[in-house]
């Protein structure tokens, strides 16, 4: 099977380079005991991965480029699919630490992916105390859409401890196309949509990393962002040129102390979280010793998911992904007045809001926030890289348990890439009663990313004590 690639997945494949990757990744902890036995190893890893491949068919294709540049990529079915070479296994010297985890995270995220092969790998990480286990997972953003294709950790991931059945794969690869059959079908294009020849001048001669922002945005996201970003982003460390290397850190705090605030104050949930971050920003920045008054803010890209009215499986799926730009008010003192400030905030840009339709996970029971993160990424690249400070990525999940291979997940944590001149990107999921912060950084620019995921529960406690 042969498919273009959209303009938007053609912009991103080919911002990829060895100092900017632009894959999507997801840490997931595991508990793996069973006794004294391990629940998930790597051959039950690759079993179980290979038995949901059908549910994510792009998993077996991989990218090629048109001869000529005559039309933008294509899809196709690789002959040469070698599961084991995207299913990798890696060991920390037991008993590994958390610290020693989030190092050889960002390590494995600071590499591109094989542009030859299909663009996602999955490391088993044992050897973590307690008898944990952990799955690093990461899928170039070309390649997850939400809609044509999920992220691999959707649909890894159970509800129960015995993994449910998926009908017998009986996928055969097919011929790969050669480079002739590939120009002949695109001159065929051509010929049978002329208008096409102007895509394919741009294809020979734009700069792709310019294009980045402008593929697949509609003139209405395009007009929000003009509204709301006026004069562009403040002066901020969050903004600066970015390395080959990376830095990842992670916190965790109690959903229920979230729905305490939500419930005595009034405001959403979503609001409580980024008034959280808003507070760990701000002692982040006096860490720094930079100077701000009570105006002082940030702008923010916060790609919300929303919900469909329809219930599956006793819970209600997410419908939707809605880009916002948001100022955080960093430079506030009060935390009350913080949260009162992004309640408002949200709430006005909830009147113009365009959202990005997420069919697929309408109709697809699993663990929907590795895919809702993959769409908000991409959500966040329709604006400029100068309207914006920093992207804060939020995508509920289930409150039971899920499991992978048996194995309970404990904690998820994105891990999003960086945008160009972005210094770092946070990701957060609920799950379970926990909310989980998942902070990936430039490993020059952000040396002191440990203070900031610190500072995150430092946060919630300081908003606790002013409105409880």
């Amino acid at each position: 099977m042969i498919a273009r690639l959209t303009p938007q997945d053609a912009d991103f494949f080919r911002l990829e380079s060895t100092t900017h990757p632009v894959h999507i990744g997801s840490l997931i902890v595991l508990d793996n005991t069973a006794g004294d036995d391990r629940l998930l190893d790597y051959r039950v890893l690759v079993d179980l991965v290979e038995s949901r491949l059908p549910l994510v068919p792009r998993y077996r294709r991989k990218v090629r480029e048109i001869p000529l540049s005559l039309g933008r990529p294509v899809w196709v079915e690789d002959s040469r699919f070698d599961i084991t070479y995207h299913i990798r296994r890696s060991a920390l010297p037991s008993p590994g630490s958390d610290d020693q985890l989030h190092e050889l995270v960002a390590r494995l995220g600071s590499r591109p992916l094989d542009p030859a092969r299909p663009l996602w790998e999955i490391y088993l990480i044992e050897g973590l105390a307690d008898g944990r286990c952990a799955i690093y997972t990461k899928s170039h953003a070309a390649l997850v859409d939400g809609d044509a294709a999920l992220e691999i950790g959707h649909v890894v991931a159970d509800n129960a401890e015995s993994p449910r059945d998926i009908a017998d794969d009986r996928w055969q690869p097919g011929r790969e196309p050669s480079d002739t059959d590939l120009f002949l079908g695109a001159l065929g294009h051509i010929v049978a949509q002329p208008a096409s020849a102007v895509e394919v001048l741009r294809e020979a001669g734009a700069n792709a990393a310019g294009l980045i922002g402008t593929a697949g945005r509609t003139l209405d996201t395009v007009a929000s962002a003009i509204r709301s970003a006026a004069g562009g982003a403040p002066d901020s460390p969050l903004n600066a040129r970015t390395c080959r290397q990376r830095r990842f850190a992670t916190a965790v705090t109690d959903l229920a102390d979230y729905k305490r605030v939500h419930q005595h104050v009034g405001c959403t949930i979503n609001d409580v979280m980024l008034a959280v971050l808003t507070g760990a920003l701000r002692n982040w920045l006096l860490s720094r010793n930079k100077g701000m008054t009570e105006s002082t803010v940030l702008r923010a890209v916060v790609p919300m998911s929303g919900y469909g009215s329809e219930p599956r499986a006793g819970r209600t799926l997410p419908s939707e992904i809605t880009p916002l730009l948001i100022d955080l008010p960093v430079g506030e003192p009060s935390p009350v007045m913080r949260l009162s400030h992004i309640a408002h905030a949200t709430s006005e840009d909830g009147r113009q809001r365009h959202a990005v339709r997420a069919r697929t996970l309408v109709h697809l029971a699993g663990f929907a926030p590795a895919s809702l993160h993959a769409m908000s990424v991409r959500a966040a690249s329709t604006f400029a890289d100068h309207t914006f400070n920093v992207v804060i990525t939020n995508a509920p999940g289930p409150q039971t348990a899920m499991y992978v291979g048996g194995a309970r997940m404990l904690e998820m944590y994105p891990v999003s890439p960086l945008l160009r001149n972005q210094a770092t990107s946070i990701g957060i999921t609920s799950y379970d009663g926990r909310v989980c912060y998942g902070l990936n950084a430039d490993r020059e620019a952000m040396a002191d990313i440990e203070v900031l995921a610190a500072s995150v529960p430092e946060s919630m406690e300081e908003i606790l004590g002013a409105c409880l």
